[in-house]
């Protein structure tokens, strides 16, 4: 008996929503919009047996270390009360037991961001630093699980779509093969737009009539692709989607520096970033994974000193798109 390799199905909303509404708001929501704006905060000369009190009046399991000059020292959790317990050492400083190396997002990062370091790093809590590395928040995850509850109580996704569908795009159109072409350039280390791009292709589809879980993939893979762009190449990239009646294709594609061994970048966890872009709360060695969850067909070429190029491909079932894909689909002949 032979072992035949597994067919890769369409992933499809029928196929259990392996995509949901929610992991789609983790990409859309940034973590200024779901922080601790104004946390508890301990200082380096504390006793921990007074941080154990704060932390028992406030109700939470950390805080951000915090010294005379304002400036973040590191940060104290109840794990590191409890060693300090086990050592009978209660009117020891916070100094003493502080996790001095730490790991902190930006308030403009997306939340998707600060779920891959929680899941990497095993931490439960981020503080938030500005674009000038000042303190400005404390995150944990069930921050993000209010934050995501509150925007889907909100949801507008449904009115969106009536009010700015355009399906009569296509209309009156005849030709053999019609086809949307939408065209981006990223630039490098540009993290302040880092998701702008996927955000209007998303919206595009979505105006186009095409159903949700399709623009969640599509939004999903196109973002991890730009991120790639802003993190690992010198001079940035190009990022271009075609939208046909029976597929999506994204190409994102760079001209340098290049992936030394590409079956290695498509491990999870693998990353090449540079220990100032994971500082950034970037580099987890997640977006490969996670854009192959998203998409059809992934195919990654790589050339050292040349550059890179990730090819997508997803199959869009009939129903896929509403009026849009109708009026598309009329235009082609084949």
């Amino acid at each position: 008996m032979t072992n035949q390799p597994p067919s890769k199905k369409i992933l499809n909303d029928q196929a259990a929503g392996n995509i949901t509404r929610g992991e789609e708001l983790a990409y859309e929501i940034r973590i200024e919009q779901v922080m601790v704006n104004r946390p508890l905060t301990v200082q380096p000369e504390m006793s921990m047996r007074n941080a154990l009190d704060s932390f028992r009046t406030s109700r939470i399991s950390g805080a951000p270390v915090v010294d005379a000059k304002g400036d973040l020292a590191g940060v104290i959790s109840m794990e590191d009360l409890i060693v300090c317990l086990l050592a009978s050492d209660m009117d020891a400083p916070v100094s003493k037991y502080m996790t001095t190396k730490v790991i902190t997002v930006k308030s403009t990062d997306p939340v998707v961001e600060a779920l891959k370091l929680f899941v990497t790093k095993g931490i439960g809590r981020l503080p938030v630093v500005n674009r000038d590395g000042i303190m400005v928040g404390v995150l944990t995850k069930g921050d993000i699980t209010r934050g995501l509850l509150k925007a889907l109580q909100h949801e507008y996704q449904t009115e969106e779509v009536r009010r700015y569908r355009a399906s009569h795009l296509f209309e009156d159109i005849e030709s053999d093969r019609s086809s949307l072409i939408l065209r981006y350039t990223i630039q490098a280390r540009d993290f302040t737009r880092g998701g702008a791009a996927s955000s209007n292709i998303k919206r595009a589809l979505l105006r186009l009539g095409a159903n949700p879980q399709i623009a969640r993939r599509t939004g999903i893979a196109v973002y991890e692709a730009e991120i790639n762009l802003i993190i690992h190449t010198t001079n940035g990239g190009i990022i271009r989607v075609e939208i046909e009646p029976h597929q999506i294709s994204i190409d994102a594609y760079d001209d340098g520096p290049g992936i030394p061994d590409v079956g290695l970048a498509l491990k999870p966890g693998y990353s090449t970033a540079t220990e100032e872009i994971r500082e950034l709360g970037f580099g987890a060695g997640m977006g490969l994974v996670n854009i192959s969850r998203c998409v059809d067909v992934m195919k990654l070429e790589s050339v050292v000193g040349k550059g890179t190029r990730l090819r997508l491909k997803i199959y869009l079932a009939d129903q896929s798109m509403g009026e849009g894909h109708s009026q598309m689909h009329r235009g082609e002949t084949k």
